[in-house]
């Protein structure tokens, strides 16, 4: 039983032990017992491998711009669990997350089959949001789709799937084909579809996935880059805040969701899309901060799609670069590796706190085997050490670059103090 003196973060802890645990049952029967709260509240769903979070940021702030009251839910948290559920960009009060956990505690006290861990978070956000009468909410997919807590709309505004690669396997299939099927369980009967661009096996799934449930599709193409910093996507120029390459993609994709809206009468003008991208932030994914007055490069690429996207970017920079990487057990270790590492880097890995991580050792093995001709590769027990470490031994042009777990760039940006974004 929760109660004042217990945190949001022991309490949530609560249910960990229930782990990844996919079905809808659990959350139907929640959300029903809490009154439905889903069921009064306009959605956009957002699915896909990688670039969830960003389009989502991208449509929060578009649709706070134009006036609206906007829900937004996303996972992980990087430093407190209330960055999860906000709106208009400003994520729940402690105190405001802790009285709905309770209430949600409350209904759980009858119940013989506890939900999962994500399950009652995700439960707060839609409580949260029908208490607080919200215009719209943009629901980011946590794992998959079919089956993940947030597909239970039956006639979401819009789905949006970002993209397609190989990632939680152990639950989705270990193929591009069945991930992807997974993944377009959140296309419903009729609904309009956003699809970005998807490796060929994942796009032949849609395609019928799409005819199947005769869906209204839109499949995007990337925006350009011009000069002096803009983007044009269509007849739309605006700025990117965000870093690399494939913010091209997903901003053309949160574009072409708003003008899903404008087109079923939502008031969202063109100088409310350029300005709301303007002011989007997300912090985490290729995000330069400073720690002990160094710049440090920091993004979760925790799969071997996102880890390619963070080469491209650090490419651009024609420096060598010393990694201070940690990674969860779960994750394809060598991919990452081989889209990363290149002949005179370094490489510092390290547990993630908290988490399951794999064998420093073998890590270090796996790492030679991927990248033989590494400058130099060290484990270290803590990231900071690490970080010491690569400073001490950075060099004139040697970049320092935190990354391979969302986890581990929020246990860093917690240490960081806020004039150090």
């Amino acid at each position: 039983m929760i109660n004042d003196s217990l945190s949001i973060d022991a309490c949530l802890q609560s249910f960990q032990k229930f782990g990844v645990n996919l079905g809808l049952e659990r959350i139907l029967t929640l959300l029903a017992d809490l009154g439905n709260p889903h069921k009064s509240i306009p959605m956009i769903h957002i699915g896909g491998t990688n670039g969830k979070g960003s389009v989502c940021a991208y449509l929060s702030a578009i649709l706070t711009e134009a006036g609206y009251k906007v829900g937004r839910y996303t996972s992980p948290h990087l430093i407190d669990w209330t960055e999860r559920i906000c709106i208009n960009n400003q994520p729940i009060s402690q105190t405001q997350l802790t009285e709905i956990l309770l209430r949600i505690q409350t209904v759980l006290n009858t119940y013989s089959n506890s939900p999962t861990q994500f399950e009652v978070i995700t439960a707060a956000a839609w409580l949260y949001f029908a208490q607080e009468k919200v215009d719209i909410a943009v629901m980011e997919v946590g794992l998959g789709g079919r089956l993940d807590a947030t597909n239970v709309c039956d006639s979401p505004l819009v789905s949006v799937i970002t993209s397609i690669s190989r990632e939680h396997w152990q639950y989705l299939g270990d193929t591009i084909e069945s991930i992807a099927r997974e993944k377009a369980g959140i296309l419903k009967f009729g609904c309009h579809a956003v699809i970005g661009q998807l490796p060929d096996d994942a796009e032949t799934v849609f395609r019928e996935r799409i005819h199947t449930l005769a869906c209204p599709s839109v499949w995007v193409k990337s925006a350009m880059r011009l000069q002096n910093n803009q983007v044009q996507y269509q007849e739309i120029k605006y700025t990117l805040p965000l870093l690399g390459n494939v913010q091209l993609n997903n901003s053309a994709i949160a574009i072409e969701t708003i003008k899903i809206l404008q087109q079923e009468g939502w008031k969202i003008s063109s100088s409310a899309i350029k300005t709301g991208i303007n002011k989007t932030r997300w912090p985490g994914r290729l995000q330069w901060v400073k720690w002990q007055g160094h710049p440090i490069l920091v993004d979760g690429a925790h799969n071997g799609a996102a880890a390619k996207m963070l080469r491209d970017y650090v490419n651009g920079l024609d420096k060598a670069v010393t990694w201070v990487m940690g990674m969860l057990a779960t994750k394809d270790h060598d991919k990452i590796f081989k889209e990363l590492l290149k002949s005179d880097d370094k490489l510092y890995v390290v547990p993630v706190p908290d988490y399951d991580s794999p064998d420093l050792k073998y890590l270090t093995q796996l790492a030679i085997d991927c990248c033989p001709d590494l400058a130099e590769i060290r484990s270290f027990d803590d990231v900071f050490a690490a970080l010491e470490t690569a400073i001490t031994n950075q060099g004139k042009d040697r970049l320092i670059i935190v990354c391979g777990s969302l986890y581990l760039v929020g246990h860093f940006l917690k240490q960081i103090t806020s004039t150090d974004y």
